[in-house]
Parts: C-alpha cells; structure tokens; sequence
C-alpha cells in the first residue's frame, strides 16, 4: 500500500514539473531566399558593399499565399501549446518605434548594426525563428508543394534543426493545405529538436556574446591595461563575467589594449522575475557594475540584436 501511494506522489510531482516546463516562443518569416526569389527586398550600401534584405512588410502586404502559410504553421505550433510570436505585429511595432525614436541613428546606429530579422527578433523577444521556404509545383490539374522548414536560435542564428520534404500531389492548389499535407508527418520530430535545444538552453545558459571598445584618447585616460590594485580592467571584466554566467561559461578569442572580444557567453534565459533576459541587458549590468566605485568608467551599451551587444569605455 505504501509503495503504491509512493508511486502515485512520484507520477504527481512529474506531472506537475511538466506542467511547469516553458516551451520557447517561436516566430515563424519566410527565409531570406524566398523573399529575394520573389522580389521582396531592399538593396542596402553598407562600406561600398550592396546587399539584397528581406522587405517583410511588402511581401506580407502583397502575397497571401505568404500569409496563409504562416497562419498554418502557427496554426500547427498552437496545436502543440508552443508561444507564438506575430511577424505582421512585430513589423508594426517597430514602425512605431522608429516614428518614436524619429529614425535617429546616434542611439545605437540600429539601422546599419542590424538586419530586418535582427530588429524584428529583438522586439519580440522570441526565442526561436522558424524560416520557411515553399515552392509550388504544378501537375497538370494536380500541385504539390516543396518545403523546408529550418529553426534558428533567434540570439545566435545558428541552425537547431530542419524539416524538409515534398508534399503528395493534390487537386487543391492553396498554400496552407499543401503545406499541411506536406509537413504534418515530420512535425513530431521537429518539435522535439526544438524542445532538445530549449531544455539544454536552460541548463547551460543562453548564447551570446559581448564585444568590449574602448574609445581612443577617451576623457577617462583608460584602456583594457587600466590597472584597479592588483588587476588590470580586463581581468575585472573576466571576474565578473565568471560570477554571473551560466557554470562561468563564456570564451575571450581576442584581447587587446583596446578592444576584447567575448563569444560563447552563456547568461541566465530568465531573471528572478520570470523575464527573458537578451544580450543588451546582460552588458547593461556589467556597463553598471563597471560605472560604479571604484572604477567610475563611463560606458555605453549599443545594441546589436537579440545575441550580441557592444560596450564602449570611457566616454558616453
């Protein structure tokens, strides 16, 4: 009798601990080849360099069948009790940030710093992308649609997994049918990558990395070599960031007097509130600790996406 309630408690607490678990939110854009292959973009001059970006506002505003598949492969997450992020709402919360801050570059040169995908990740928060490409094949009466379906951590853009295949020919010819008849078979083992990768994520700590500028000549007169007693401004740095990552987690593959590069940053996914925690607020409370006694170091935190963030010493 005992050993079944034991068993009884025991199957409670996991059901309630799986209740507990936080799936990540996900925010489904076409990838950046559908949107070039179909003529939605803008041409960038960056450095001399001409570079085609994804214009997600007129590929929503002019292709429904764009629509239709994004709404089915929210419609399929949903189903699976996954967070989700809307790509239409999150372009125009932007718009109305950018009418706010009145396009102003000097606040962290967003403009050139970041792509389309970036600014749009970094508003929503969300933890992971799900880029979607499809191409519709015609059969004589008969379509059958091709697609693949890659997630990316939205911090780091590195690839947790794919799902890709060709639908079986059908008499409907609508996206979001052909695409569910196509995709549904492999969304399983999709999701399950995706939990994998969320699951571990909480474990060791989200990516990102921070990359450490001084300004030449700066009203401070420091540099990385600044010595505080029996440290230099570098290993103060490195200190902190071993007492506030993820099991210490992070790797330094540059340094020098004037800039530090710090890459593999593993940060808490959430703080004490319950709130996700990006790159621009991790380097903010290392920007803080750094103002503060007894190193009264002027900084600045530019944004640079969800992932990365820069923090320029010596000058505001």
């Amino acid at each position: 009798m005992k050993k079944s309630i034991f068993t009884l408690a025991l199957a409670l607490v996991a059901l309630v601990a799986s209740a507990q678990i936080k799936k990540p939110a996900l925010m489904v854009v076409p990838s950046d080849v559908w949107c070039i292959s179909n003529g939605y973009y803008t041409e960038v001059e960056n450095m001399g360099i001409t570079t085609k970006m994804p214009n997600y506002k007129q590929a929503l505003q002019e292709n429904m069948g764009l629509k239709l598949a994004i709404a089915k492969i929210n419609d399929l997450m949903a189903e699976r009790e996954f967070p989700l992020e809307s790509l239409e709402q999150m372009i125009k919360n932007l718009e109305q940030q950018h009418m706010e801050d009145n396009m102003t570059t000097s606040k962290a040169g967003n403009e050139l710093a970041e792509s389309p995908l970036d600014e749009v990740a970094r508003v929503a928060k969300c933890d992971i992308i799900l880029e979607l490409s499809w191409e519709v094949k015609d059969f004589g009466p008969k379509h059958s649609i091709s697609y693949i379906l890659e997630a990316r951590d939205a911090y780091t853009a590195k690839s947790i997994g794919a799902a890709a295949g060709t639908g079986a020919q059908s008499f409907s010819a609508d996206v979001d049918v052909l695409l569910e008849e196509a995709i549904v078979a492999n969304m399983d083992n999709f999701n399950n990558r995706l939990l994998d990768h969320f699951t571990e994520m909480q474990t060791i700590g989200r990516e990102i990395s921070i990359d450490i500028k001084v300004f030449a000549n700066n009203a401070a007169g420091i540099d990385l070599e600044t010595e505080f007693g029996d440290d230099e401004l570098i290993d103060v740095i490195e200190n902190w960031l071993q007492l506030n990552t993820v099991q210490g987690r992070f790797t330094m593959p540059y340094a020098s007097e004037n800039i530090a590069n710090f890459t593999q940053v593993r940060i808490p996914v959430y703080d004490e509130r319950g709130r996700a925690i990006d790159a621009n607020g991790f380097a903010k409370s290392l920007a803080k600790f750094l103002k503060k006694e007894p190193y009264n170091i002027p900084a600045k935190v530019l944004v640079k996406g969800l992932g990365r963030a820069v923090i320029i010493l010596g000058e505001k």
